[in-house]
């Protein structure tokens, strides 16, 4: 039986820990989630202690041969579209890495003209040997076994890829061209990266798509598979919720401040030895109250178009109109950047994110928990 039907029959007729887990996403009383809370505060304390991982993405080039209507990268958004050169990557490392960052998240858009192998060999190679980052994770178009191997060989030890929605109907309608609408070959994916031999894996569900109480039944049907097949990676999940982007997508199915609570204790208490990611996309007022809840690890500082730390994203810029490319004269360059994946809902700085999990939390910041080799 094929993977993806395994998913469709797990949803369909859930175990016993996929409906414990299921039962946990049913409203429930104030006091209820309440209790809810401690128990998952009280998991995460004993599983992972005190330590936050902190991370951050860089983004390497915002040029997309995929049509997805939530996305703004999406090729038939007129936006400003560059790749860094590898040197550029560089400096935006260089950057981070002032900051503390010793765990990287390279991020572009599915284009395998601008963001192919030897490109990312050699930004891997010289992040790692150049710049001493141990920790570098992808989180790009899904690729075949035999192409993620040479980018573990490099140095990368993460691989991150998001179903985005697990509901095939609406998968299809959101989209409409390139690769990534095959929706089992992005499904697979985790098992190929598995295969290729990274070391963290990450999955999620991009919640505003569709109904928030499916897509985490949807999530948690793949992770509880996952974890028996990918058991020599460490897993992760993230609960994303849609954020403005250019294109203007309005979100289908809201989750709730106060569900998306629910399902934070429900992931940790069904998963209670599984990282949970927290990303800027939330405000930071409710980052502040939930990250005792379960997560282990979090963005801080974040910016989602290339080039974003140090404004380099300006370079060879160009619009792309109904997927095709159009050089644009703008009256002042100097001043006009890449276009960002999506807005970050918290702007702190990364020393304020630290700050706060110390004196606030009394959590510990990791900025480096491994080094290549061993």
């Amino acid at each position: 039986m094929a993977f993806s039907q395994l998913i469709d029959r797990a949803i369909a007729a859930p175990g016993p820990s996929l409906r414990a887990f299921g039962q946990l996403l049913d409203p429930c009383s104030d006091a209820e989630l309440e209790a809810r809370a401690a128990r998952a505060r009280a998991l995460t304390m004993k599983h992972f202690g005190r330590a936050m991982r902190l991370f951050a993405p860089l983004y390497l080039s915002n040029e997309c041969i995929n049509n997805c209507k939530y996305c703004g990268f999406s090729r038939d958004n007129p936006i400003l579209r560059v790749t860094l050169d590898v040197e550029q990557v560089i400096a935006e490392e260089r950057h981070l890495a002032a900051e503390g960052f010793r765990n990287i998240l390279l991020v572009a858009g599915e284009h395998p003209k601008f963001v192919a192998g030897d490109y990312l060999e050699l930004c891997i190679r010289r992040l790692r040997d150049d710049v001493g980052i141990p920790a570098i994770s992808l989180e790009l178009g899904p690729m075949e076994t035999a192409d993620y191997r040479p980018l573990v060989a490099a140095g990368a030890e993460g691989l991150v890829v998001y179903q985005e929605t697990y509901h095939r109907p609406t998968y299809a309608e959101l989209h409409t061209a390139g690769p990534k609408r095959d929706f089992d070959w992005r499904l697979d994916c985790a098992e190929r990266a598995h295969a290729a031999g990274f070391r963290r894996i990450g999955i999620g569900a991009l919640f505003g798509l569709h109904d928030w109480r499916f897509e985490a039944r949807a999530l948690a049907a793949h992770l509880e598979h996952i974890l028996r097949v990918c058991w020599r990676s460490h897993l992760t999940v993230a609960l994303p919720r849609l954020r403005p982007a250019a294109g203007e997508f309005q979100p289908r199915e809201w989750l709730s401040d106060r569900d998306f609570v629910q399902l934070i204790c429900a992931m940790r208490l069904t998963f209670p030895q599984v990282g949970l990611v927290l990303s800027t996309r939330e405000p930071a007022a409710l980052r502040d109250a939930i990250l005792p809840l379960g997560f282990t690890m979090m963005s801080a500082g974040s910016h989602t178009e290339p080039g974003g730390y140090t404004g380099q994203g300006r370079g060879d810029l160009h619009l792309t109109v109904r997927g095709r490319r159009q050089e644009v004269e703008l009256p002042d360059r100097a001043h006009a950047l890449a276009t960002s994946q999506f807005e970050i809902a918290d702007h702190r700085s990364p020393g304020e994110i630290s700050a706060v999990l110390r004196d606030r939390h009394g959590l510990e910041p990791v900025w480096k928990d491994w080094d290549v080799g061993l």
